[in-house]
């Protein structure tokens, strides 16, 4: 697969570049992202589906803007699809070939059954999921999946979506409650045809209207992460938000916390979605901020590997190692880092007594330890873990993220970063749960730095660490001896620390 790939996404609403760049077999990240809202559907719906010439124009002037820009990230390879649309438009085929004539860009047109299969293949990859129904409302038709132990078990589309609904019932009707009664009762008659097995607790919102209102949520509750993808919450906790937005005046959408620019479909988008959960059952949703586009990448990306990430393997961690290249890289290290906090973690469980259930996060923030010193190696600890907040996009809950990123900012003496702890409390395990992880984290750092590839054994018995090592861990020592640790206890370290003999310089 080329190292950089561009994929352009046409759908009903908006048209979308973006430009993902390979660090290696399983890392990548994103390098670009451009979006024009070119509603290329707007009139069809009443046109017998047709696609219209206002259409038209904005689509063909942001594909040839969306042309230059790949030609100047020199993206190697281009995989345009489009959705519902075009392939319902009896003139899709048409504007294909015109666009290949005069642009050369290849479309293809995607089914509704694939557009829901590329969003499952991203969700299911780049969610910390197993187990859900993922819903893309986009402007012609609503795709899910239903995924199942981490599989896509089946696909399913319906045309429903927010610029039709718009168009067949609130551009119409002059009383906007009859607009809305009208189109609830032909969203619930279109998903009398979902199949039976559509149910899930969990939701996976892919697509605008989902977006949309989880950053309402995310905003009128005061959410402490500035973080979108993997952004939970409960669906009867805001139920009472969904219906006021659904039965709002247009001016009235000012206090619900919503981007401006999409007031003009987000009742329509909002109705079809509460209609959505309810009838799957859903009493949790999962935010996904990626979708078809990562899907369409991915699916190339995996194809070798049954389209799923291997067991261990993150893909943000994978690339962050990548693309900082922490001088302390190679694998036998990594792993004999890893061993040290693993040991250690399952020696003080007499102590913490927490089942280890935080080794993931405590794994991976050790993998990222030294991240921060390839910036510099002054407050290398504070690089660390801005950088682990704005990369740790995948695969990881919003939880796991703000741990593993506390955790690499621990440095020095105090094993908790106050203001830090303040502001994320809410997010993280009880404060001495917290404090355990980062004695774990800080000490195994401070071991693995002076002791290169040293075998490391632990023992606790009577309020005392005991720390064997075969070769010499001087320069930890002093380090360890100041270290704040969660309760009282003593430590001990045996290492193999031998002074030659020198009568000149008096020591025998």
């Amino acid at each position: 697969m080329a190292k950089r790939t561009a994929i352009i996404d046409i759908g009903s609403n908006s048209a979308r570049l973006v430009i993902f760049e390979k660090t290696s077999r399983y890392g990548f990240h994103l390098i670009c992202e451009q979006k024009s809202k070119v509603r290329i559907g707007e009139g069809a719906y009443d046109k017998n589906g047709y696609l219209q010439p206002i259409g038209i124009k904005r689509a063909f002037f942001a594909l040839q803007s969306f042309l230059h820009t790949i030609e100047k990230y020199q993206a190697r390879k281009t995989l345009c699809v489009a959705t519902s649309a075009l392939r319902d438009a009896p003139n899709g085929t048409l504007f294909v070939q015109w666009i290949k004539k005069e642009l050369g860009l290849n479309i293809r047109i995607i089914d509704g059954k694939k557009e829901a299969w590329l969003g499952a293949v991203s969700a299911k990859n780049l969610l910390p999921v197993t187990q859900a129904v993922t819903i893309d409302i986009g402007g012609g038709s609503s795709d899910m999946a239903l995924i199942e132990n981490g599989r896509i078990m089946d696909t399913y589309s319906l045309d429903l979506g927010t610029v039709r609904l718009k168009e067949l019932f609130f551009d119409k009707e002059s009383s906007r409650e009859s607009a809305r009664k009208k189109a609830a009762a032909y969203i619930r008659n279109a998903l009398t045809a979902l199949p039976a097995h559509f149910r899930s607790n969990i939701a996976i919102g892919i697509g605008g209207t989902a977006r949309t209102l989880s950053k309402g949520i995310m905003k009128r509750t005061g959410y402490p992460l500035d973080k979108l993808h993997a952004f939970s919450y409960d669906v009867e906790t805001h139920k009472d938000y969904f219906y006021d937005i659904t039965t709002s005046s247009a001016k009235g959408l000012k206090k619900f916390s919503l981007k401006k620019n999409r007031y003009d479909t987000i009742r329509e988008g909002t109705l079809i979605w509460t209609e959505i959960l309810q009838t799957i059952g859903a009493n949790t949703v999962m935010t996904s901020a990626v979708g078809v586009r990562e899907g369409v990448f991915l699916s190339h990306m995996l194809k070798q590997d049954n389209l799923r990430f291997p067991k261990d393997i993150n893909p943000s961690i994978t690339c962050l190692l990548d693309r900082f290249k922490p001088y302390v890289n190679i694998e036998s290290k990594k792993k004999n880092k890893l061993k040290i906090a693993t040991d250690l973690y399952h020696t003080m469980q007499i102590e913490i007594n927490d089942d280890m259930r935080y080794l993931m996060q405590l794994q991976s923030a050790l993998k990222l330890s030294n991240i921060g010193k390839t910036l510099t190696v002054y407050k290398s600890h504070q690089h660390a873990f801005y950088i682990a907040m704005q990369e740790l996009n995948y695969g990881f809950t919003h939880k796991e993220i703000i741990l593993i990123a506390l955790l690499l900012r621990m440095h020095g003496k105090e094993l908790l970063h106050k203001p830090l702890f303040q502001s994320f409390e809410s997010m993280l395990p009880p404060k001495e749960e917290l404090l355990w992880l980062s004695f774990i984290y800080s000490l195994t750092v401070l071991i693995h730095e002076a002791s290169n590839s040293a075998k490391i054994h632990f023992s606790y018995t009577d309020k005392t660490l005991k720390i064997t090592s075969n070769k010499p861990l001087y320069l930890a020592k002093e380090k360890i001896k100041s270290l704040e640790k969660p309760i009282p206890f003593a430590v001990i370290i045996e290492d193999q620390e031998k002074l030659p003999k020198c009568k000149a310089l008096g020591i025998e």
